[in-house]
């Protein structure tokens, strides 16, 4: 029998049936707690049996009064940001949507926190750490707001996740005034003709691997992973089945929608050189090796420039691909399954200003369904446009099965 007393509470070991409220069938270990007035904060302490749990308590009540006993500050947010990132790299932190953080964000917040946010804010117990202070914080940030919000992200990663696990009360970072993102990303491909020019000047060895990120909108890591048995010309599709990171090699994509089928433009399909190995990698070093992704930037930066064209990266290319499917028209929902979104809200708010049905396009559809609803309405005035409903006579329901059963 489970043991019971104020301010002591049994731990149950994992699969006992007391969890679901049944009878305890383990050896349960016992929390016991006292209250700090002083600090405002319970102090705990977990021991393997009942009698050991009341004893503490017993003492540490009079303890507490005589401020001999005092709550534990709690972990650092060095500490704290130390156990995120050993999570995220071991796979059993995940971020909102249940998968994995990928290596290169990870990496990424690793960075920020080592150089911007842990120098200043690292030695602050987590619990202590007020809203106020990341404001100070986020109003003495140097750099683009692009950068700002970077730093912030790791920030708020770590948070979450201890108020989730219960280390602090509130999450300090809810509410903060970031600075605005002023403008569009840029794309750099402005047309069709633009896709087509950069394609044309880039190194010859190269050329297929651009036209796949134009023509196809891949990610840089989905372009280093993508073999020829991924590719299906008799179906006209690309289909995306992994990743590939610069130093932990062959990953899942970045999201469930990340596995997802892409149409073969005949663009693309003119560049593409003949089929190799099915497991080989269409664009690969000579050692048969993903390529490396500054080297080619690089490489094709430099044919560019003697050109006289500004270089693009990888990633405008992703967004080129993004703003030329829009104006083939492309719909939301489609575009959001190519471009390997996780939710459609992506889609909108990244390329939303860019869909068919702009002010321009849609007065002129509007025009031109106005404009067909009078001819209508001037060819038969007694209708003023529509058609009048005819009472339907078939039964339906209950009056269907009744007439039925009469016929029959």
């Amino acid at each position: 029998m489970t043991r019971r007393h104020t301010g002591i509470e049994p731990r149950h070991r994992s699969g006992c049936p007391a969890h679901d409220g049944a009878k305890c069938r383990c050896k349960p270990a016992y929390r016991a707690e006292v209250w700090s007035a002083t600090e405002n904060r319970r102090i705990r302490k977990t021991f393997p049996t009942f009698s050991a749990a009341r004893s503490w308590r017993d003492d540490a009540r009079g303890e507490v009064k005589r401020g001999q006993l005092r709550a534990d500050p709690g972990r650092t947010l060095r500490e704290a940001a130390d156990e995120w990132l050993a999570g995220a790299r071991a796979g059993s932190v995940r971020n909102r949507s249940g998968e994995a953080y990928k290596p290169s964000t990870w990496r990424g917040y690793e960075e920020a926190l080592r150089l911007r946010v842990l120098p200043e804010l690292g030695a602050r117990r987590l619990r202590e750490v007020t809203r106020a202070e990341l404001q100070r914080f986020v109003g003495g940030l140097r750099g683009s707001p692009q950068t700002i919000h970077n730093t912030v992200m790791p920030l708020r990663a770590v948070f979450s996740h201890a108020l989730a696990h219960g280390d602090v009360r509130e999450n300090p970072t809810e509410g903060l005034r970031l600075p605005a993102s002023r403008g569009r990303r840029a794309v750099g491909v402005d047309s069709p003709g633009d896709a087509a020019t950069l394609i044309e000047h880039a190194p010859d060895a190269d050329r297929a691997l651009w036209a796949t990120a134009l023509y196809a909108g891949l990610r840089l890591g989905e372009l280093r992973a993508l073999q020829w048995r991924d590719v299906d010309f008799e179906r006209g599709t690309i289909r995306v089945e992994r990743s590939m990171d610069r130093k932990e090699g062959a990953i899942e994509p970045k999201s469930a929608a990340g596995r997802r089928s892409v149409p073969l433009p005949a663009a693309l399909r003119e560049q593409l050189p003949e089929p190799g190995e099915s497991d080989a990698f269409m664009f690969a070093r000579s050692n048969a090796k993903p390529f490396d992704g500054p080297t080619v930037s690089r490489r094709a930066a430099r044919a560019w420039r003697a050109a006289g064209i500004d270089p693009v990266t990888m990633h405008q290319c992703r967004h080129a691909y993004a703003s030329m499917m829009i104006a083939a028209g492309a719909n939301a929902k489609a575009l959001s399954t190519y471009m390997g979104h996780a939710n459609i809200a992506t889609t909108m708010d990244r390329y939303g200003h860019l869909m068919a049905g702009n002010e321009r396009e849609a007065a002129e559809r509007f025009d031109r369904y106005l404009s067909d609803g009078a001819e209508m309405g001037r060819s038969d005035p007694a209708s003023n446009g529509f058609e009048r409903s005819q009472p339907d006579s078939s039964p339906s329901g209950a009056n269907a099965e009744r007439a039925a059963e009469t016929r029959s």
